[in-house]
């Protein structure tokens, strides 16, 4: 074997493991690594138009193909600017190895030009994180970042190289299978936790699977293992925002998203359930509520690859530590080998029924004016027979897209839910449709939230990707008005975005198509005219300014304190209850 540079060695190491696309930026401290991938043109590298869009489009193509993302980015800022993308993805478990540039050794910690503690910023906000400082260990790093990024619970794994690891040389040898010495996450269950939770399960009156992104995550056999849990038991089931798609938001014991902003049926049905079993999810605070209050009567069962994540916010009466698909297939033979009738949950479904029937989702119209359900619905009725992929802006618009479009498969809904990232949803929607180059990509946006990395419009247009954005146009930044209404005497300090531009001309100034839609008779008309346009459309489709988000729970309180209709809503809360905002 002959020696090699250790850029050309990052380079066979991230072909051998498969990688095809390097969402990236290029500087000073990672020009040889630029040099390496130029010279050898196996790996396709994207042009973002700033590092935190590398980091979201690495998510989004990540969480819609379920293989790793990858980012390349500098030194200094170049580095930090990729923070936010990789808590972002630390948050949501999403697969994700970031490479950035570093100073010469010599230089480190000498304040060097755009020289920044890459491992000491990132060590909190990432899975695992190294300081590579001799070439011929690049290799074997390289293997066991992708091992760590991609196994157990899935997140962003920093490798940081200076510059002269990446000119000295080296050998490569292409390492076996990563048997790391202290990480090695649980993936089979315990057979008697999984014998316990059946018998819980048949056992239960009143049971609620609760599910999460964790099933996603382990892949799609994982979703079709939960639909025949489903179907032996008969139990409803409900998600997280990170776990809608896992069953089908048309199948018929389908209670919609739970938590905050989730249905009157969900949260009522945790709320007096006997059984909850939790797979995947980890009773984060947008779901619980107020946690005192949170299922009170029930037992609950946690099955997660995380043990960490077990027993940290709500204390649960069984833990399986597992892979939430290697979990499903063996909850699914013990049922059929016990050979457990299908329960009797005809009282429970009845009383299930009834919660359905307050119809929570329902809104009034408003005349000619668009309200920002009615566009949803609309777009997911345009849309729904061609399995579009579906990114999300953070805000209301994300909050109306959970309620109002239906998912039936899973790596179809890409949002930010842990973070909670402004500017995430066009840089996901360009890495979806990279990783998708066939399926209908479309970012479902905010005024106010496209606008964090509105930039990357020229990253479609330079890639010839077909993106279609939809902007729910009420000019103001809407989730914040919305609470400065409901707990702030509506005092809507800075939440109006004055001097927004004209998103049709800026559309086209980008090589787009840009289409405005104003009332709701023009509403089906603008989505036809979007879906038939073969390259990237960008639709500002105005919609009412002063609507809310509903139904919700005010933070810190209760499942069974739901606000359905603003005439529900009371005065200022208190200033503890301002806090948990």
């Amino acid at each position: 074997m002959t020696e090699r540079s250790g850029a050309d060695i990052l380079v066979e190491a991230l072909c051998d493991l498969g990688v095809e696309v390097i969402f990236g930026y290029p500087g000073g401290a990672v020009l040889p690594i630029y040099d390496a991938m130029f010279r050898s043109k196996r790996i396709r590298h994207i042009l973002v138009r700033h590092e935190q869009a590398a980091t979201h489009a690495a998510e989004g193509y990540a969480r819609s193909t379920g293989k790793p993302g990858v980012v390349l980015v500098t030194s200094g800022p170049g580095a930090t600017n990729a923070v936010t993308g990789i808590t972002d993805a630390l948050l949501d478990s999403i697969p994700m190895v970031v490479i950035t540039g570093q100073v010469p050794t010599a230089l480190i910690g000498t304040d060097a030009f755009q020289e920044a503690d890459t491992v000491g910023i990132t060590r909190h906000c990432s899975k695992h994180n190294y300081l590579v400082k001799d070439p011929a260990h690049l290799g074997a790093v390289v293997h066991e970042a992708f091992h760590i990024a991609t196994s157990g619970r899935p997140g962003p794994v920093v490798i940081d190289i200076p510059k002269d690891v990446q000119v000295a040389t080296a050998r490569y040898t292409r390492p076996g299978p990563i048997q790391h010495k202290t990480y090695r996450p649980q993936v089979k269950p315990d057979r008697q936790a999984i014998e316990a939770a059946v018998d819980m399960l048949a056992a239960a009156e009143r049971p609620v699977l609760y599910t999460g992104g964790g099933i996603i995550n382990a892949g799609p056999a994982a979703s079709q293992l939960l639909r025949e849990l489903v179907r032996l038991t008969g139990a409803p089931v409900t998600s997280t925002l990170m776990g809608l798609g896992a069953y089908p938001a048309t199948g018929p014991h389908w209670l919609g998203m739970l938590g905050m902003h989730g249905t009157y049926e969900a949260n009522m049905a945790m709320n007096q359930a006997d059984l909850v079993l939790a797979i995947g999810s980890r009773f984060d605070d947008r779901v619980t509520g107020r946690l005192d209050a949170f299922s009170p009567g029930s037992r609950k069962v946690h099955i997660d690859i995380d043990r960490s994540s077990v027993n940290k916010n709500v204390r649960v009466d069984l833990a399986v530590i597992a892979d939430a698909g290697r979990a499903l297939e063996d909850m699914i033979h013990v049922w059929k080998a016990r050979q457990h009738p299908k329960p009797d949950l005809s009282e429970w479904n009845r009383r299930i029924d009834g919660w359905r029937a307050v119809r929570c989702l329902d809104f009034p119209e408003a005349g000619s004016e668009i309200m920002p359900q009615r566009a949803i619905r609309a777009l997911y009725e345009a849309t729904k027979d061609r399995a579009p992929i579906i990114t999300t802006e953070v805000g209301q618009h994300q909050m109306w897209a959970a309620q109002h479009f239906g998912f039936d498969a899973p790596n179809k809904w890409l949002t930010s839910g842990g973070l909670g990232t402004m500017g995430y949803g066009l840089p996901a929607a360009i890495g979806a449709q990279l990783g998708n180059p066939r399926a209908l990509v479309i970012d479902i946006a905010g005024e106010a939230s496209i606008q964090m990395n509105i930039q990357e419009l020229a990253t479609a247009t330079q890639y010839r990707l077909p993106v279609k954005i939809f902007i729910l146009n009420n000019e103001y930044m809407g989730m914040v008005r919305q609470w400065q209404e409901l707990t702030y005497s509506s005092r809507y300090a800075e939440s109006y975005s004055e001097s927004l531009p004209d998103f049709v001309k800026l559309a086209e100034a980008y090589g787009w198509k840009g289409i405005r839609i104003e009332t709701r008779d023009q509403l089906d008309g603008g989505i036809a005219d979007m879906l038939a346009h073969d390259g990237p459309v960008l639709v500002d489709c105005m919609v009412s300014k002063l609507t809310n988000c509903f139904p919700m729970i005010p933070s810190g309180a209760a499942h069974t304190d739901m606000i359905l209709q603003a005439n529900e809503v009371s005065g200022e809360m208190d200033d503890e209850a301002k806090a948990l905002v």
